[in-house]
């Protein structure tokens, strides 16, 4: 027997002994109230008791993406945890009908589980996996509800105080009201995001989430009221259905776009990136496929000088995988964070994550721990039992639907 053979067959028991610990035993998603919303987590644990953890983005539709969770976990258990990539492929190419938010956002929770357990196994922060931190310090945007001048000013003031330099309002007129009219709430807008740059000067910058509820026409409107230079981004201004109508109301306005949290692919990303329909990629890592699919588009933005900007609305998982994600790439700008002093959601109760990542003023700071760096209290987490969630139903003052 040749030296070569004998060398494999040496190292097949150790390989096969690796493959088994790495085998995945268990995949279980778990939806508990957190603050003010319900999160779906999933937990995966392998053959030697290793167990990561990830999250899924859908709010408010939990209960579709569990059992499309226990549907993938029928051919996944007993696959090596570390085939990151192939299980991807496989979770995505395994059903006739490809694709949706509710299977990518089922697909996003395992996969950062997946990289939580391999970070694990190796004794390294996910970022590592990633090719390296290339930052220390991820900044953040902090947002908060605009309903006057003096309450707007006085809010950004403490944030302003606090160390933020980005700043991102939701328009007036959302009130807590089913009735929604989007003229007046434009109208009154304009008055906040122009006393907001009149007091706060150049230097800051500010966003605005417009939550898709208008139409390109409104928007247009919208715009031409605004002072040139108030506004340094427009978030999803329109609902992202169509590339044809973002690019319609791109060339009406020259303010950037900041737009993608609503994409469950890199196929529905790609039209966005190729034609420069948004300067900022909201993607959702929870949301767009995980860590396997959020690399390969900030790799396309790059490519075209676009600025990641994540969407991060969720919990602790969420968090500390878009820091990881941030930390990875060259193109980032700011992601969105829901702790900062001007909001007390509860999504990041200690109680259910006594380890997680800190907001560190207007950053969050790089972990070098194994994993992602959250630890969740499993009893108090399956003893917080999730409450019935639905979103907002809107109307127009003529009765008719409109977007929430």
């Amino acid at each position: 027997m040749s030296n070569s053979a004998n060398i494999a067959n040496r190292a097949a028991p150790a390989a096969v002994a690796q493959t088994c610990a790495s085998q995945i035993v268990a995949i279980e998603p778990i939806c508990a109230r957190v603050g003010q919303r319900n999160q779906l987590l999933v937990r995966i644990e392998t053959q030697d008791g290793l167990v990561g953890w990830g999250e899924s983005g859908l709010s408010s539709r939990e209960a579709a993406v569990a059992e499309t969770i226990n549907a993938f976990a029928s051919f996944l258990i007993g696959q090596d945890s570390r085939s990151i990539g192939r299980i991807w492929q496989e979770a995505y190419r395994s059903q006739y009908f490809e694709g949706g938010r509710v299977l990518t956002a089922a697909q996003s929770a395992i996969d950062i589980a997946l990289y939580d357990l391999l970070g694990k196994r190796l004794q390294v922060p996910v970022h590592q996996l990633l090719g390296g931190k290339q930052r220390d310090v991820i900044p953040t945007f902090a947002s908060f509800m605009a309903k006057d001048v003096a309450g707007s000013l006085a809010t950004t003031k403490t944030l302003v105080d606090a160390g933020w330099e980005c700043v991102r309002i939701y328009p007036a007129g959302f009130d807590g009201s089913t009735v929604f009219d989007p003229r007046a709430s434009l109208a009154k807008t304009v008055e906040i995001l122009t006393a907001m740059r009149d007091e706060f000067g150049v230097g800051l910058c500010i966003g605005i989430d417009l939550h898709h509820r208008y139409s390109p026409v409104e928007i247009a409107n919208f715009c031409a009221k605004l002072p040139r230079g108030v506004l340094d981004f427009l978030e999803e201004p329109i609902r992202s259905e169509s590339p044809e109508a973002y690019a319609a109301l791109r060339g009406l306005t020259d303010i950037p776009f900041a737009v993608g949290e609503e994409f469950s692919s890199k196929w529905q990303a790609a039209p966005f990136v190729d034609r420069d329909l948004t300067q900022f990629m909201r993607l959702d890592i929870c949301n767009i496929g995980g860590f396997t699919e959020a690399m390969k588009i900030a790799g396309w933005c790059e490519t075209r000088y676009i600025d990641v900007m994540p969407h991060n609305p969720l919990g602790p998982v969420c968090t500390a995988a878009s820091v990881h994600m941030c930390a990875a790439i060259p193109n980032l700008s700011w992601l969105e964070t829901r702790q900062s002093p001007v909001e007390s959601l509860g999504f990041h109760d200690p109680a259910l994550f006594p380890e997680q990542i800190g907001l560190d003023g207007p950053v969050y700071t790089v972990p070098d721990t194994p994993g992602l760096g959250v630890v969740v209290d499993e009893t108090a987490l399956r003893a917080s039992q999730p409450g019935h969630i639905e979103c907002p139903h809107l109307s127009r003052a003529d009765g008719s639907v409109t977007n929430w």
